[in-house]
C-alpha cells in the first residue's frame, strides 16, 4: 500500500503482502491510517485480482526476480502519478523479503523503509523457529504433525514447496495467538471485506495457494551476505509475540545493520500480522517515528 501523509509535504508509502495475498481486503481495519496517509495497495502477479483477471496460465514467470522487477515498475508508476520523487516502502510478511532487496538497492526511490513481520532468512542456518515449532508440538502431543516437520528437517532451503507450505500452516495453526488472529483477523477480513465479491474471494485463496512456489526460492537467500548497508532510514516494527517471523531474528538484523538512521519497535498482543491485529498502535508508530523522518519536521538537526 502506499501512504502518503496530508497535512505536509506529499511522501508515499509502498506495501507488499503476504504470499500470495493482497492487503486490500484489510482496508477496513486500516480506515483510520487514511486521514494521515494516501494508501495504494497493489496485488502483485499471482496474487488478489491480478490472479483473478489472468488466471495460473497468465501470471508469467513467478519467480523473486520478477517481483523485484515488477516493484520497481509500480514504484515507478506511482512516482510519476503522483508527481513524488521518493516513496516510504512498508512491506510485511513475505513481501518483506523482496522489501529489502529494494531497500538496499534503491535509495533514489525510496526515502524509507518499513518492514512489519519482517523475514530475515539466513541461508537455512537460523533454526530457531523451526525449534521452538517442534517443541510446542512435543508439549501438545501433536505426534503426527511432528513427525512430519520431523522428517523434513530444520534447513528451509530443502524444503519443496508443500513442506514449506505445511510448515507455515503448522505454526500458524499452533500458537493459540497466532491462530485467533487468522480467525478474528484475516478470516474475518477476508470474508466481510467490502471491496471483493465471492468470485474476487474465491481468486484470492486460489492465489495465496499458486504462490506457494515462491516460498523455497526464498529459502535460500541470506540477508546478511546480500548487505547489511542502507543508505535510507530503516524501521524494523515487529509483534512481540510473533512466532512465524519471531521478533529476535529481526532485532538481531536491525543491531547489525548501518544506516542513516534505523529504529525498531514491539507491538504487544500481536503475532504475525501485527499491524492488522494492532492497527491503531502500528498507525501511531507510522505517525510518530517514521512521518517526521521523512518529512523533516520534528526531528532535531
Amino acid at each position: 500500500m502506499l501512504l502518503t501523509y496530508r497535512a505536509l509535504k506529499r511522501r508515499e508509502l509502498g506495501d507488499r503482502g503476504q504470499l500470495g495475498a493482497s492487503n486490500s481486503i484489510f482496508t477496513p481495519r486500516t480506515r483510520a491510517w487514511e486521514r494521515h496517509f494516501t494508501i495504494v495497495r497493489w496485488d502483485m502477479r499471482g496474487a488478489g485480482r491480478t490472479f483473478a483477471a489472468h488466471g495460473p496460465a497468465g501470471q508469467g514467470e513467478l519467480t523473486l526476480d520478477r517481483l523485484y522487477a515488477d516493484a520497481l515498475e509500480v514504484t515507478d508508476h506511482i512516482r510519476a502519478r503522483l508527481g513524488v520523487p521518493k516513496v516510504v516502502l512498508l512491506a510485511n510478511s513475505f513481501g518483506t523479503v523482496t522489501g529489502l532487496r529494494l531497500a538496499r538497492d534503491h535509495p533514489e526511490r525510496y526515502s524509507a523503509y518499513v518492514g512489519t513481520d519482517q523475514n530475515i532468512i539466513a541461508g537455512g542456518t537460523d533454526s530457531s523457529a523451526y525449534d521452538d515449532l517442534l517443541a510446542r508440538l512435543r508439549g501438545a502431543g501433536k505426534r503426527r504433525q511432528l513427525s512430519r516437520l520431523t522428517a523434513m528437517g530444520p534447513d528451509p532451503t530443502s524444503w519443496s514447496p508443500e513442506e514449506w507450505s505445511c510448515y507455515a500452516k503448522t505454526v500458524t495453526t499452533t500458537d493459540p495467538l497466532t491462530y485467533d488472529t487468522m480467525k478474528t483477523v484475516v478470516i474475518r477480513s477476508l470474508w466481510f471485506s467490502p471491496l471483493h465479491t465471492l468470485r474476487d474471494l474465491r481468486a484470492y485463496l486460489k492465489g495465496m495457494t499458486f504462490s506457494e512456489q515462491l516460498g523455497p526460492q526464498a529459502m535460500s537467500l541470506d540477508e546478511y551476505a546480500e548487505g547489511t548497508t542502507f543508505h535510507l532510514p530503516v524501521f524494523l516494527f515487529q509483534g512481540a509475540s510473533d512466532v512465524l517471523t519471531p521478533p529476535e531474528p529481526a532485532h538481531r538484523f536491525h543491531d547489525q545493520l548501518t544506516a542513516p538512521l534505523k529504529d525498531f519497535a514491539l507491538i504487544p498482543d500481536a503475532s504475525h500480522f501485527a499491524a492488522f491485529r494492532r492497527p491503531d498502535v502500528f498507525l501511531e508508530l507510522l505517525v510518530g517515528r517514521v512521518r517526521p523522518v521523512v518529512t523533516g519536521v520534528g526531528v532535531d538537526g
